[in-house]
């Protein structure tokens, strides 16, 4: 199974939900911060979720239970940069317990992780949508439903093709 992302849905097989992607679009990040949805294909490390929130996912691949202490490094000066962190740390992160609903399923995707190139952008997620399917900062984002349907059947040699098509 492979999934397919552009302007406004993820589709895979037969089954498309609509879904946000960065302020900017989907295009060539240029640099930590600028709002934009990569291009390109990735896979799915693992899956991070709030048992608190979500009593059981069904899914093939990897899951991490987010607690309170748990970030991702999203500071270019730290060697953990783009990278799954505890806290507390003295760089600058994205905090992963949230009171709103948006970390309560993350699929990681392997964006900038191999080689870790410092500046060129970090925690490039699949999560739950804001409401009205709110723009975000490079993630893309669709409603809770729609990603417990896809997670039942992504594997981890699922592609994950992001591309700017209308």
């Amino acid at each position: 199974m492979h999934i397919l992302i552009n302007k406004k849905y993820i589709s895979y097989n037969n089954y498309k939900a609509k879904c946000a992607v960065g302020k900017r679009g989907i295009g060539y990040k240029k640099k930590e911060g600028d709002l934009i949805t990569p291009i390109g294909k990735y896979k799915i490390k693992y899956i991070l979720y709030r048992r608190d929130r979500i009593k059981e996912i069904k899914t093939k691949i990897k899951k991490i239970v987010i607690k309170k202490n748990l970030g991702w490094s999203n500071d270019p000066r730290s060697r953990q940069y783009n990278k799954l962190i505890k806290l507390p740390s003295k760089y600058n992160y994205e905090k992963l317990y949230k009171k709103e609903n948006v970390y309560d399923i993350v699929l990681v995707l392997n964006y900038n992780m191999n080689p870790v190139v410092r500046n060129k952008g970090s925690a490039i997620f699949i999560h739950v949508a804001r409401r009205n399917y709110k723009k975000t900062e490079g993630c893309v984002a669709l409603k809770k439903i729609h990603l417990l349907k896809i997670i039942k059947d992504i594997r981890y040699n699922t592609i994950v093709k992001i591309e700017n098509q209308k």
